[in-house]
Order: structure tokens, then C-alpha cells, then sequence
């Protein structure tokens, strides 16, 4: 890895953990290799075990892996990227049982002064290669590496992919597919000339895979198509090869291509891996990466493909049926009303007329369970619990006359019947009770007229009629549809969470219910009924009678329309929270504080999901999401990102059940008439997830949270992770594993999330960790002027395995506030009168105002400063039990786009405190601000209007200074000493520029502002190739910067100017940002950690260099410019506050 590469012995600074694109895999034996970055990581397919990384090329990212054929247990790979080529040995007994790396031949990769575009061993163990400018080669590996055979390949063109055949130096072939779109061929013998050209493709060929023994060639292209060719010997022959298919199916640019039998597979930019049919029509589709996909791999043994791509993830699919499963038409007695699944195997149809009948699965044929009713009322809703112990289950039946049917499926005849209402009865819903016996009895409850909801509990006994007990009774708000349509008992507390057809939340007590319950005696105590027949006038009676004995309870919390005006679908309790799901296509994470109802934070599956039915806890850690998506009915997994099932259906507004169990999965529902069925056997699931995902485009900030003990882990650094793909990640970085694990992912912007913010971490000690772990509020910004605001919970799982790095560390997100700038211009009373805000605006950078709760501002507002593209600094303030979120002062001084902001805390010598904030903007500017004064205006203005308030004016710097000749896309302020402070900044020309500035506080009333001096100005021109976007100061001598051209740098910063060090390569294209903090080892010495971010995310940690003698002449650097202060800028600057 990197180090620290410099002068006067300093310290190395190292990798430690990286995660990048995995653009290469291959199968080698029972392990599946990925190159990811410079990196290797080997996973063992069976048997398990840890799997293992070994950085092998030096500056260049793997391209490709080639796996030696016939190596038994052990084998050699070959890789290769860019310029470089190793030979790695992958063999058992690593740690764990996993796969054990070592590099060969030296131990070394090796540069081979051109790019090597393929790789193929050849008799010998010798490696041919395809190498840039159209060159092929025989090449010996072993000892110091020399070439043995070498010839240039005429009219090659650019070269964008390249696959070789052919055994031996005579018979070696070379197809490469060119930017113009051709496949070119050419025997190494006689490569003076191509042997034939295929062309076909608009696009450049960005992939080609060949197939010796059929004689086929598949070829991938940025025109989005996959073409087979049949091209029988590669090197032979000068007939043009005929095009067998075509095939049109991705979104997006092809990236790579294999060949399963005589068919391709391929995998695209558009995340999808797609198996193609004989006719060019799409067989099957993968997908559940977050973004584009670089490699594809196939296991001839099992079949089984292995995917990666942008997001950092590797994926492992298993072959599934040829033929999936269909859906059937059951042919119902008659038109269906209501179906319902009683297990797997029988179907419950409730028929128009009131009749219900069951389907036997296995016998294929429909029985009679209960005939229509002969006089008054029709049965309209139906309900079934099944019971443990196979596929019997008990069920409720009402209707029209406020009567219920309780019976077991078994034995219909012996059924309860009895009048709960005067009225209809409007909904059933069964919901497991603890500590009731589910084995023997269950809970129901019913709604009926004017809002009321009756608790009942229902006992089945063989042969006999079930033995009903009212528990309680609930009133729910009133509403146009006023009944419950789920309901769960909290486990651990004496209460009700139910949901109505309003989209309402409702808590209800049971305690005093229960206790009254238990005094009374039962409404039916084994009474059989004659279900064709009226019912017992004096079993109706008891029932009726027994509504005395309890009173209405009201609500102890109501959420009212929490999930819109389309109703609640389910309630779910899972490891003390609470789950709702509602047809407004999200999902609810609530719990409960003091007896109400509170929600955590609201998630959105997936996009286009508009109707979420209900959420399943899986034993393994899988959250699945049964809902609909258009017309189809879909299973998502929340862990592989993917559609486990989609049933086309017609859409959920029809009567429908799904069933899964361990042998099949059923889906029962009614379209046109008539009861339709899908059974798809149970298998294992298609997709093994092998290395996380992160995200799917450009990370685009870091922030760290904090360390956290784990046993059986190295301390473990949280991090927060912001992309263009709209989201945000908390996650944990190992340094053991090398690897980083999502624990949260924030899915709430609705564009890129651009920067982040925590105000934090707080705990004992106020150092962010204690028992509990660590919080701290976390805000995110970005795209469409959109701000989010969460608090973070991070602690030890104690429920978890240890070895388990996924499950060791729970992290709690709870949403706080949102702002958005459109929604806040259309609350103005005058906005007729203004220019409406530009919708694209967007949030550039980010930063909290320290020091806010003092004895000046004894409010528990926090401020939060935002730099704009629209040319504005605006300022925010945050009341976090109100969840309130306010723009309280702006300014537009810039008129350009601002880049980035720091706010920084001064306090005098009498304690006196002065909130100052930097702005920097696209023409270099840099602006000093102080930000006291709206600060204190705007709580005096907040506290008087109850959270809502018109923006204040920013007013206008202290002081600005032209640092740069354009953008400045990094900044940072550090104190130096009592009163000064460094100010750091990086430009868009790759220069650095320091100022010292010195903050002094006004004597007396009448002076009583805040005076700015820059005591010194240090610029360093061209100290990066490239864009400077990172920069951080490490202590008053020492400076850390970094760059779009993969170039950390360390500068010592004195007498002498801003001197470098040392400078690391880091292996982060298009870096973003990076953060930094310090930790102090048990000797006493102290390590910096840097962290990067861009197109992948790598820490990376190192010793600090010893701070310079004061008896050491200061040395002059060149290129170093000392920018004489101007008589402007010397003098104090104290504007009245």
C-alpha cells in the first residue's frame, strides 16, 4: 500500500480499509476472486470461512483475473490492470477456513510499459498477453519476468477489450474489440494483418467472451447490445463470421459478457445482468446492485454466475427453474366475493351469495364448506388464523346482521354464532395475543357501526363449538371509514396498536379491559349452532348483554391519517418497535414514549412500490416487503435489493392472500370472475450477497461518528456516507476485514445528497461514546434545495453473534426535521410580490455552529450554516423536541455559487463568545462572517413566534480576501493560538493557499464588535495536479491535502513557508471529500486517520512526524509565494454588532 514518502524519516502512512468497484471476477476452483481497486478478495463458495484481501498491483485498479486450468486445491491467477501484471496462488488454511493469498514470482507485481488488455496461460505455465497498441506477447513470469515471443498487430486501432486462444505460439489468437465498433482477429504468427473483421455494433466493443469448443464469440457494446458471432477457430480462416443474434434488453451500456452454453449473459450499466434467449429476447433478469455493473464470472460447475459493479458489491446467483411458475385459473362455484388462504394447500372462497367453499391444492377440486344463508343478510367479510400443526385453521364469518360465525375448518357444523352488533359488521382481523396459547385459541377482534371494536378471544376444542370471551371494547375517532383493518398486542406492555381504514395509528390500553374480562364469564361456552339455521335468541342476548360489563375505552394515542386517506395495512412488532405499512407506499418505524405513539423515521422500499401490504422478519435478518408495484404483486428483499416474486395480478384493490411456508409460496387472488392461483415451490434463494453493497454512483461526503468496541472486532469506526445516488449510509469500517458494512441506509432526499453535518457526537463525557454507544444529529443536504435531519443511536448488539460484524453493531435512525426551500417560499404571505426560488438549488456544503447553548442562548436551538448555488449563505436553526427546522437569516453577498462554508467558535478573554463563519465561492473568494447578532435575533424572534419566523438579513462580511483564481472546493479552520486561527483552503488549479487570521473582541459598548486581522498569507500554486478537494489542518505545523489526482499530500506549514513531506497514493478516483480525526495510542503516540471518499471510500492511518526543533533554520521552498498583507487587511476591522 501507500505510505508516507517523504523527507527528514516521516512516518508511513497505510491503508486500511478500502472499498472501491469490483471490475474483475473469476472462478478459480471452489473460490470466487474479485478485484476490487488494487485488491483481491477471495471468498470460499462452500464450507464458509473468512474471506481474505491482498492488495496486489501497486497504482492501477484490477482489470482482470485468469485462473490457470487443472490446478487441483491450489491455483495460480494471474492479474492484471493498467500496466501491471502478478501472479497470485490462492490455496486453503487462511483464517477461518477461508482461502489463503500469496503473490508469486518475486512477490511483486511487475510494469510492463503498456497496458495489458488480456491474459491467457499458455503451456509452461507461461502467461500470453494482449497488450495497448495492438501487440501480443508471450511472456515469462517467473524469476526477474522477460518477454519470449512478441509481435504488433497491424491495423488495430483503439483497443477497448481483447480476448486470446489457442495454445502455443503458432496457434495463439487475438480478437479485440475496437472504438469504432469492430471485432478485429489476428493470429500471432501472422500479425501483420488482421485475419478477419466483424462488424455489427454502432458502439464501442466494451467486452468479449469465446467459446472454443462451439466456435462462438459474444461481443458487448456501449450501443446497449450483445451480439454471438460464429466464428469457428479463432485464428483460423478468413471468411467472415455470420451475426446468429442480436439482442436489445439493457438500459444502458454493456460492460461485460459470457457465454452459458450457445447463449450470453451479460451485465450492464443499468445494474441488471440479463440471460438471453434463443430468439434475442430477455430469458431472465437479475438485479439488486445499487448501480452499474463492471464484471461478470460464470462456474462452469453448478452454473452459477457472480456479479459486481459500482457499488462495491459482490453477489452470487444461484441457476433457478427453467420454467417459472404460472398462475391458474381454480374455477370457483361461484363469483367470489373474498378469497383467503388457509395454508399453503386450500383456498377459502366466500361467494357473492354467502357461500363458502374450499379448494384442496392437493386434490384439485373444490369442497362445500357452509351454505348460503337461507334469510336476512349477506356474509361480506371473512377471516382465518391458521393453526399450527398443518392446514387447519379457524375462522370468522360476518356480514350485514351484525352476526358472527366462529368455527374450525375441520368442522364447520360445530360452529359459535353470536350478534355483536345492531349493525353490520365491518371488519375482521385476527392478531396473535401473548401469553394466549396459539395452539388452542386466538385473538379476534371486529368493528362495527359508529366506530366500535370488540376484543374477543376465541377457544377451540375438538368436536365442540369454540369458546368465546369479549375482552374489551375500543372506540376509534370518528371518520368517514371508521373501522380497524390490522391490529397487534405490544409484547411486553398491556396494549393495542391497531390501524383503520383513515390511515390512523390508535393506541389502546388492555390492562383494565382484561381485568374486568376476567370477572365475567364467557359469551359462548361450547354452544353449538346449526349454521344454516337463525341463531340461539339467547346466545345473541348474552353477547349484547355482555357490552354492558365493559366500558368503551378511547385511545391513549392517536396518529390521525399517518398513512394517508387509504388506510393502514399492517401492524408489526419486531425487537421492541413498531412497524406500520400503509397504500401510501412507505413504511413506519415508530415506538413508545410515556404511552404515545411516536414516529422514528418513514422508509421507502423501493421505487415505485405504491402500496405496501405488510413487512416479514425473516430468522435469517431479512426484511421482506409484500405490497404492489403497478399491477403486480411483489415480494422485495431489503438485504439483496430484489424481487423475490412478482405476480402479475391486476393490482391489490381486488381480494387477494399470500401464504409462505417452508414448502411453497401462495398467492391466491380474484380477477374477472373467477379465483386465480400461483404455487411456486419453495427453493433456497437465488441470491447470496457476498460482499455488501454501498452506493451505487459517486460518494460525495464522509463524516466520522465515532469508534466503537465490539467483541471479537478492532474498534470500530461509524461512518456517515452521502452519494449521488440519493442517499445517505451509515456504516462500520473495519480494519480487520478491510471491508465496510451498511448499518442504516437514509432513503428520504429525493436528489443527490451532496453534503453532510453532524452536530456531535454527544454521550457521558461529551466525547460521542459512553454505555450506550454513540448519538449524535446527523444533517444531510443536497439537490432541490432539500435539507434532512436524523438523530443517530449506534450501540453493541447484545442479541448478535460476535463474529457477525453485519449484526454486532445496531444502528437506530430517528428522523427530527426536513426543510425544503419551494415548500418554505409557499407559506410566504407575500410571495406574489417576490422571485419564487430556483428549484435546482442546491446545497453545496454544510456546517454546524459550535457553542450555541451558552448562557447568551438558553434555548435548545441548534444553527446549522449552508453554502447555496444560487449564490446565498443561509442560516438555519433546528428545535429538536419540536422537530422544527427554520430558515432564520440569509445573505446573497456572494451573487455566485458558494462551495463552502465553516463556522468556527471564538471566545474572548472574558467569555465573551463570537459565532464566526468562513464562506468561500467560484471566483476564489473567501468570506469572514459574524454571525452573533442573527443568531441572537433569530432565537429572541423563534421563542416569540413559536418555531416559525421571516428570514433576517446575514448583513455583510467582516472581511473578504481573494485566496484563489477560481473555485475554492475545500476548506478548513483550525485554532492555532489564544485569538488566531488558520484558515486552509484548495482550489479548482491545484493550489493551496493559508491565512493567519486574528480575531479580537471590542472594549465597551461602544466598540463592541469584532475585529478581523490577517497576520500572515501563505500561497502554494500547483501543489496538486489537479482539483484540491480535500484539505484538513492536523496541528499549527502540519497540513493534510489531498486531490482529484489521487495524491495525499502532508505539508509542514512555518517560518519557511508550507513545505511537503511526504505525499501517498491513494487509489480513490475523482475524490469528493475527506475528514480526518486522531487517536492516541496506549504509549502515548499519536496516529492521524484520513478517510477519503469519491468513486469508492478508503482510511488510511499513519504516525505523525515529529514537530520541528525551534533551534532549526527555517528552509525556504520553492514555488512557495508569501502574499504581503495589504493596509486594508492589516488594520483591525471592528464594525458595530
Amino acid at each position: 500500500m501507500g505510505g508516507w514518502r517523504g523527507r527528514g524519516g516521516a512516518a508511513k502512512m497505510e491503508s486500511v480499509a478500502l472499498v472501491a468497484p469490483v471490475t474483475a471476477l473469476e472462478f478459480a476452483g471452489d473460490v470466487l476472486l474479485a478485484g476490487t481497486g488494487p485488491e483481491v478478495v477471495a471468498f470460499r463458495l462452500s464450507g464458509g470461512g473468512t474471506a481474505a484481501r491482498r492488495s496486489v498491483l501497486r497504482e492501477a485498479s484490477v482489470q482482470g483475473l485468469r485462473a490457470e486450468p487443472g490446478r487441483g486445491p491450489a491455483a495460480r491467477v494471474a492479474v492484471f490492470g493498467g500496466r501491471w501484471l502478478a501472479v497470485l496462488a490462492v490455496r486453503r488454511g487462511g483464517p477461518g477456513g477461508g482461502p489463503l493469498l500469496a503473490l508469486c514470482g518475486g512477490g511483486a507485481a511487475r510494469e510492463l510499459g503498456a497496458r495489458v488488455w488480456e491474459a491467457r496461460w499458455a503451456p509452461g505455465g507461461r502467461l500470453a498477453l494482449a497488450l495497448g497498441g495492438g501487440a501480443v506477447a508471450l511472456y515469462e513470469w517467473r524469476g526477474g519476468g522477460r518477454w519470449l515471443r512478441r509481435a504488433s498487430c497491424g491495423g488495430a486501432g483503439a483497443l477497448r477489450c481483447a480476448v486470446l486462444a489457442g495454445a502455443g505460439w503458432e496457434r495463439l489468437a487475438l480478437a479485440a474489440g475496437t472504438a469504432a465498433g469492430a471485432v478485429v482477429m489476428w493470429r500471432a504468427a501472422a500479425a501483420a494483418a488482421p485475419r478477419r473483421e466483424l462488424r455489427g455494433h454502432r458502439g464501442a466493443v466494451l467486452a468479449l467472451c469465446y467459446a472454443a469448443a462451439r466456435g462462438l464469440l459474444a461481443s458487448a457494446s456501449e450501443d446497449r447490445s450483445v451480439r454471438l458471432w460464429a466464428v469457428g477457430d479463432l485464428g483460423g480462416g478468413d471468411g467472415d463470421g455470420a451475426c446468429l443474434l442480436v439482442c436489445y434488453g439493457h438500459g444502458a451500456r454493456v460492460a461485460a459478457v459470457v457465454l452459458r452454453g450457445s447463449l450470453p449473459v451479460s451485465a450492464g450499466e443499468d445494474g441488471a445482468c440479463l440471460e438471453w434467449g434463443v430468439s434475442g429476447d430477455v430469458r431472465r433478469e437479475r438485479r439488486g446492485h445499487r448501480g452499474a455493473l463492471r464484471a461478470l464470472a460464470l462456474r462452469p460447475a453448478g452454473g452459477r454466475l457472480a456479479t459486481g459493479g459500482d457499488d462495491g458489491g459482490v453477489r452470487l446467483w444461484r441457476p433457478r427453474r427453467a420454467t417459472p411458475a404460472a398462475v391458474a385459473a381454480l374455477g370457483a362455484p361461484e363469483r367470489p366475493r373474498a378469497v383467503v388462504l388457509a395454508g399453503p394447500r386450500r383456498v377459502l372462497v366466500l361467494g357473492e351469495a354467502g357461500g363458502l367453499a374450499a379448494f384442496e391444492a392437493a386434490q384439485g377440486r373444490w369442497a362445500p364448506v357452509l351454505p348460503a344463508p337461507a334469510a336476512g343478510g349477506t356474509r361480506a367479510v371473512l377471516a382465518a388464523a391458521p393453526l399450527p400443526g398443518g392446514d387447519e385453521a379457524l375462522c370468522a364469518l360476518a356480514g350485514s346482521d351484525g352476526r358472527l360465525l366462529l368455527f374450525v375448518l375441520s368442522s364447520p357444523g360445530t360452529a359459535a354464532s353470536l350478534r355483536l352488533f345492531e349493525g353490520a359488521v365491518l371488519g375482521l382481523s385476527w392478531a396473535p395475543r401473548p401469553g394466549l396459547p396459539s395452539a388452542t385459541a386466538a385473538t379476534l377482534l371486529a368493528s362495527g357501526p359508529e366506530g366500535e371494536m370488540l376484543w374477543l378471544d376465541v377457544a377451540h376444542r375438538p368436536g365442540q363449538a369454540p369458546c368465546v370471551r369479549l375482552m374489551g371494547r375500543y372506540l376509534l375517532p370518528p371518520c368517514k371509514q371508521r373501522w380497524h383493518t390490522c391490529a397487534a398486542f405490544l409484547p411486553q406492555e398491556e396494549l393495542l396498536v391497531c390501524g383503520d381504514r383513515r390511515g390512523s395509528l390508535l393506541l389502546f390500553p388492555c390492562s383494565s379491559s382484561s381485568r374486568r374480562a376476567a370477572e365475567s364469564t364467557g359469551i359462548a361456552n361450547g354452544v353449538a349452532d346449526s349454521v344454516g339455521e337463525d341463531s340461539s335468541s339467547e346466545l345473541e342476548l348474552s353477547c349484547l348483554s355482555h357490552k354492558g360489563v365493559l366500558p368503551l375505552e378511547s385511545p391513549l394515542s392517536v396518529l390521525f391519517g399517518l398513512h394517508g386517506k387509504t388506510g393502514v395495512t399492517s401492524v408489526t412488532c419486531h425487537k421492541g418497535y413498531i412497524y406500520s405499512t400503509g397504500r401510501d407506499g412507505v413504511y413506519r418505524q415508530l415506538h413508545l414514549r410515556d404511552q404515545q405513539l411516536e414516529v422514528l423515521r418513514k422508509h421507502r422500499p423501493c421505487k415505485g412500490l405504491q402500496w405496501i401490504e405488510e413487512l416479514r422478519f425473516t430468522p435469517d435478518g431479512d426484511l421482506l416487503v409484500l405490497g404492489f408495484h403497478a399491477d403486480n404483486f411483489v415480494v422485495w428483499s431489503s438485504r439483496t435489493s430484489e424481487n423475490l416474486h412478482c405476480i402479475p395480478c391486476g393490482g391489490g384493490h381486488r381480494s387477494w392472500s399470500y401464504c409462505s411456508s417452508p414448502w411453497a409460496e401462495v398467492f391466491a387472488f380474484i380477477k374477472s370472475g373467477d379465483v386465480m392461483l400461483y404455487c411456486c415451490e419453495a427453493e433456497p434463494c437465488e441470491q447470496q450477497v457476498l460482499l455488501a453493497s454501498l452506493h451505487g454512483r459517486e460518494i460525495t461526503c464522509v463524516r466520522r461518528l465515532g469508534a466503537m468496541e465490539v467483541p471479537g472486532h478492532v474498534a470500530l469506526n461509524v461512518l456517515v456516507t452521502s452519494s449521488e445516488d440519493t442517499t445517505a449510509c451509515v456504516l462500520a469500517l473495519s480494519e480487520r476485514s478491510r471491508a465496510a458494512v451498511p448499518l442504516a441506509r437514509l432513503s428520504d432526499h429525493i436528489s443527490s445528497v451532496r453534503t453532510l453535518a453532524l452536530a456531535g457526537p454527544t454521550g457521558p463525557g461529551d466525547k460521542g461514546f459512553g454505555e450506550e454507544g454513540l448519538s449524535a444529529l446527523l444533517f444531510s443536504a443536497g439537490g432541490r434545495a432539500q435539507i434532512e435531519c436524523y438523530r443517530l443511536l449506534c450501540a453493541g448488539d447484545p442479541e448478535s453473534a460476535v463474529e457477525s460484524l453485519e449484526s454486532a453493531v445496531a444502528c437506530q435512525v430517528i428522523h427530527v426535521a426536513s426543510h425544503r426551500l419551494d415548500e418554505h417560499w409557499e407559506r410566504k404571505k407575500n410571495r406574489h410580490k417576490l422571485v419564487k426560488m430556483d428549484p435546482e438549488t442546491r446545497y453545496m456544503c454544510l456546517s454546524v455552529v459550535p457553542g450555541t447553548s451558552t448562557k447568551q442562548l438558553l434555548t435548545p436551538w441548534k444553527f446549522l450554516a449552508a453554502a447555496c448555488s444560487d449564490g446565498s449563505v443561509r442560516v438555519f436553526g433546528l428545535l429538536e423536541a419540536a422537530r422544527n427546522l427554520v430558515l432564520v437569516a440569509e445573505s446573497f453577498h456572494h451573487q455566485r455559487c458558494v462551495l463552502k462554508v465553516e463556522a468556527f467558535l471564538h471566545t474572548g478573554t472574558g467569555g465573551e463568545r463570537r459565532h464566526l463563519l468562513c464562506s468561500a465561492a467560484t471566483d476564489g473568494s473567501i468570506a469572514f462572517w459574524d454571525i452573533t447578532s442573527p443568531i441572537t435575533d433569530a432565537t429572541a424572534a423563534l421563542h416569540r413566534a413559536e418555531g416559525e419566523m421571516q428570514p433576517l438579513a446575514l448583513g455583510v462580511p467582516l472581511l473578504t480576501i481573494m485566496a484563489h483564481s477560481c473555485g475554492v472546493n475545500s476548506l478548513h479552520v483550525s485554532k492555532v493560538t489564544e485569538g488566531q486561527y488558520l484558515v486552509a483552503s484548495g482550489s479548482d488549479d491545484g493550489s493551496i493557499h493559508i491565512c493567519l487570521l486574528e480575531v479580537a473582541l471590542g472594549k465597551g459598548e461602544a466598540a463592541a464588535g469584532t475585529c478581523l486581522q490577517i497576520l500572515e498569507r501563505v500561497s502554494r500554486p500547483c501543489a496538486h495536479a489537479a482539483h484540491v478537494t480535500g484539505i484538513r489542518v492536523l496541528r499549527p505545523d502540519l497540513l493534510l491535502s489531498a486531490s482529484v489526482d489521487q495524491r495525499l499530500t502532508l505539508w509542514r506549514w512555518g517560518p519557511g513557508g508550507l513545505v511537503p513531506l511526504s505525499t501517498t497514493f491513494f487509489h480513490v478516483p475523482d475524490l469528493a471529500e475527506l475528514d480526518c480525526w486522531e487517536v492516541a495510542e496506549a504509549g502515548g503516540e499519536l496516529r492521524y486517520y484520513c478517510v477519503l471518499c469519491g468513486q469508492g471510500l478508503e482510511m488510511l492511518c499513519g504516525t505523525a512526524p515529529s514537530e520541528p526543533s525551534p533551534l532549526e533554520a527555517p528552509q525556504e521552498w520553492a514555488g512557495v509565494q508569501h502574499i504581503p498583507v495589504p493596509a486594508y487587511l492589516g488594520r483591525a476591522l471592528c464594525p458595530s454588532l
